[in-house]
């Protein structure tokens, strides 16, 4: 399963970037199934739907934005 985390680069993006595996290390084992992606181009947000940053896509889908998921929102997402 592909994570990702939009955003041009800014505190929060890097927040949910450290949310996110965040969520999925307390997965423990299941871990090495999951894998982040940093999206940056905003051409790719735009396709993908993001309007507002940072943003969380699960294999594409765009799941949040315009806020920073706590890892236990993350992990909701993801398991």
């Amino acid at each position: 399963m592909r994570i990702q985390v939009l955003g041009p680069g800014c505190a929060n993006c890097a927040k949910m970037e450290t949310h996110a595996r965040e969520a999925i290390a307390s997965l423990g084992d299941a871990a090495s199934n999951y894998e982040i992606e940093k999206i940056t181009d905003s051409d790719v947000m735009a396709d993908m739907g993001l309007l507002v940053t940072p943003g969380l896509a699960i294999d594409g889908v765009l799941k949040s934005s315009g806020k920073v998921l706590s890892p236990e929102e993350i992990k909701s997402f993801i398991s």
